[in-house]
């Protein structure tokens, strides 16, 4: 089942915040979240510095506004 915006930014907020109680929880909602959106660069979005100030709703939106390229 796909998730809706709201909890994507819940999920997003977790990955930020690092919530889970151990490694292992917190690598599962970054698996849960990207198998969620169709974005390949997702990720990049709670890695990488330059991304830091984006809010998990800016985060959310970014994403949601991928569109692959079509061939």
């Amino acid at each position: 089942m796909a998730l809706n915006r709201d909890e994507l930014i819940l999920l997003a907020n977790k990955i930020r915040n690092a919530e889970g109680k151990t490694e292992k929880e917190n690598d599962e909602f970054l698996s849960q979240f990207l198998d969620n959106v169709i974005d390949p660069n997702a990720s990049n979005y709670f890695f990488e510095p330059a991304y830091d100030q984006l809010s998990p709703e800016e985060i959310v939106d970014r994403i949601s506004a991928y569109n692959p390229i079509q061939l």
